[in-house]
C-alpha cells in the first residue's frame, strides 16, 4: 500500500523529469494550423468504403487459432465458418463509432511530455523494427542493445519526436523470448517520453502492463492510456493468434493500439490504389471492431503501411506516388469513420543516406503532412526497406520533421507576423536588417537545418568539405555526450530491476 501510494504521488509532480533537462523542450506534439489535402471527394469515398464492406461481408477476414476472437466475434452477429469472419454490412462501423475515442492523452511518465492523438494533432515517432543499425565508422552491422539505448537516448534529445517508440532496433545479441524486458526498460529508464509495447507474445505485452503498472501505479494504468502498440494484420486478410493476443491484453487494460494493415501492394493486396485502399480499410475495420468488443471504449488508431513493389524484382519500393495516395485515402477513412490515423514516416529502399534516401523519404513525409496523419511511425532513421536502423539518417530526418512542424503550425498572422510597423519603419528603398523588427525576431525567424551548410565555398572547404551524413554523424556523437538521463525514483529503478530479473530467471533463454 505504501509502495501505490508513492508511485501515485510521483505521477502527480508536475516537475517529475522535467527539471534541468539538456533537451531543447518544444510543444509535446503538433497541433496542426493548416487545412488537409484530399484526393478524393465524397464519391470516391463512399466507394471505397462500400467496397471495404464487400470484402467484410462477402470475403471475410480470417482470425486464426484464436477461438476466444471467433465466439466473440459470433456473439456479436458475425458469420463464422471455421476461421473465415463475415460482417454483415454496417456491422464493424456501427460497434467501432458506437465505442471508439476519437482522440485520447497516452501519458508520459513526464505529465509534459504526454500527448494527444487524434484531431488536429501530429506525433512524430521513430522508426521501428530493423534487425540491422548502419554508420558511417562501422558500415551496417546487427544491431545490439547499446544501439537501442542509444536510439531512445536520441529519441528522447531530439526536439522534433514526440515520442520515444517501440522496438527502434531489435538487439539481436540478447534472446528472442526475453530482449522485450531489456527494451521496455530503456524506454522507462532513458527516455520519459510516451512508449510503445511489446507485441510479439501476450506474455510480452503482459510483462509490458506489468512494468508500466510499477512506474504509473496499477490504477493510473488501468483508467489512462500509457502504452500504444502496433498491431499488425497479416495481409491479406488475416489477423493471427499472437497479434490478437498482444491486442487482446493492451485492450482489456486499457490500452492503446494500432490497428495496421501491412500490405505490399502487388504481393498482399491488387496492384491498383482504389482496391488497396479498400482492402486495407476492411482489415482495419475488423480489426478495430475486435478491439471495441474486447473492451468498448479502448483506445486505438486505424493505421495503414502501404509500400509498391518493383513488377521487374519484387522488391518493396518507397517515396512512389501509389503509396503517398493510399496513405492520403486512409487519413480520410479514418476521419469519416471518426478515429485516429496513423501511417507514413519518413522511408526509403536506399542502403545508405544518400540522394534515394533524400527523395523517397521526403516524398513520404510530405504526403504524410498534406495528408493530416495523427501518428506517424518511421519518422526518423529507416533505411533499407526497413532492415537498417541508421544514425546519420535518424538525424537527418529528425531535421526535416522539424521542417515539417513548421509547416504544420501555419502562418503567424499576429500582430508581430504582419511585421507593418516594419514595413512603415523601413519604406522604400531601405533593408530591413537593422530595423526592430528584425532584431526582435532575428533568433527564431526561419527554420534553421543543424545538418545543412549555407555557408560559402571557402568556408565549407575550411570546415573540412563535410557532406550531410558526416555532418549528422558529428550531431549525433555530441547528442549521446551531452545526454542527461530524466530523473525516476530510486525506489522505482529498484522495483523494475527487481521484476525484470526475477521474471528472467523464472524461464530458459530461447531464440524464438
Amino acid at each position: 500500500m505504501a509502495g501505490e501510494h508513492r508511485r501515485r504521488r510521483r505521477r502527480g509532480q508536475p516537475d517529475r523529469g522535467a527539471g534541468e533537462q539538456a533537451v531543447q523542450v518544444q510543444a509535446p506534439y503538433i497541433t496542426r494550423n493548416i487545412p488537409v489535402f484530399e484526393l478524393l471527394d465524397d464519391v470516391g469515398l463512399t466507394l471505397i468504403e462500400t467496397n471495404a464492406e464487400r470484402i467484410l461481408e462477402e470475403v471475410g477476414i480470417e482470425f486464426r487459432n484464436d477461438p476466444a476472437a471467433l465466439q466473440l466475434l459470433r456473439q456479436a452477429g458475425a458469420r463464422v465458418n471455421d476461421e473465415r469472419v463475415c460482417f454483415p454490412q454496417g456491422m464493424c462501423r456501427e460497434i467501432i463509432q458506437r465505442s471508439a475515442p476519437a482522440s485520447f492523452i497516452q501519458h508520459a511518465r513526464n505529465p509534459a511530455r504526454s500527448v494527444e492523438i487524434g484531431g488536429m494533432s501530429t506525433v512524430f515517432a521513430p522508426a521501428y523494427g530493423s534487425p540491422f543499425i548502419r554508420n558511417l565508422a562501422e558500415g551496417r552491422r546487427y544491431a545490439t542493445i547499446e544501439d537501442f539505448r542509444n536510439f531512445v537516448k536520441l529519441a528522447y534529445s531530439t526536439p522534433h519526436l514526440h515520442h520515444s517508440g517501440g522496438t527502434i532496433c531489435e538487439p539481436v545479441d540478447l534472446p528472442v523470448n526475453k530482449r522485450h524486458f531489456d527494451m521496455v526498460y530503456s524506454h522507462l529508464r532513458y527516455s520519459d517520453k510516451p512508449f510503445m509495447g511489446s507485441v510479439t507474445t501476450p506474455e510480452r505485452a503482459e510483462d509490458t502492463i506489468a512494468m508500466a503498472k510499477i512506474v504509473f501505479g496499477d490504477d493510473y494504468v488501468e483508467n489512462n492510456a500509457v502504452i500504444l502498440s502496433l498491431i499488425n494484420a497479416s495481409s491479406p486478410m488475416v489477423f493471427d493468434a499472437t497479434m490478437l493476443g498482444a491486442a487482446r491484453v493492451y485492450a482489456r487494460h486499457n490500452q492503446a493500439t494500432i490497428i495496421t494493415s501491412f500490405i505490399v501492394a502487388g504481393a498482399m493486396a491488387p496492384v491498383t490504389v482504389a482496391a488497396v485502399a479498400a482492402q486495407s480499410l476492411a482489415e482495419g475495420l475488423a480489426g478495430m471492431t475486435f478491439i471495441q468488443l474486447t473492451r468498448p471504449g479502448a483506445p486505438m488508431l486505424y493505421g495503414n503501411f502501404v509500400m509498391s513493389m518493383s513488377m521487374q524484382t519484387g522488391a518493396p519500393t518507397f517515396g512512389t506516388p501509389e503509396a503517398a495516395q493510399a496513405l492520403n485515402i486512409g487519413a480520410s477513412l479514418a476521419r469519416r469513420l471518426g478515429v485516429p490515423f496513423r501511417s507514413g514516416g519518413s522511408l526509403c529502399a536506399s542502403k545508405i543516406a544518400d540522394t534515394q534516401a533524400a527523395y523517397e523519404s521526403s516524398n513520404t513525409l510530405q504526403a504524410t503532412v498534406n495528408a493530416g496523419v495523427n501518428f506517424v511511425l518511421h519518422t526518423a532513421g529507416w533505411l533499407e526497406g526497413g532492415l537498417v536502423m541508421g544514425y546519420e539518417k535518424f538525424i537527418l530526418d529528425c531535421d526535416q520533421a522539424g521542417v515539417a512542424r513548421v509547416m504544420l503550425e501555419g502562418i503567424d498572422l499576429s500582430e508581430n507576423g504582419q511585421a507593418m510597423d516594419a514595413i512603415h519603419e523601413v519604406g522604400p528603398g531601405a533593408h530591413f536588417l537593422g530595423c526592430a523588427h528584425t532584431r526582435k525576431n532575428f533568433k527564431h525567424a526561419f527554420y534553421r537545418a543543424q545538418t545543412a551548410d549555407n555557408n560559402s565555398w571557402e568556408q565549407w572547404v575550411e570546415d573540412g568539405s563535410l557532406e550531410a551524413p558526416q555532418r549528422a554523424e558529428k550531431i549525433w556523437h555530441k547528442m549521446l555526450e551531452d545526454y542527461q538521463e530524466p530523473p525516476l525514483d530510486v525506489a522505482v529503478f529498484e522495483q523494475l530491476d527487481h521484476y525484470v530479473a526475477t521474471r528472467k530467471a523464472s524461464f530458459e533463454d530461447a531464440n524464438y
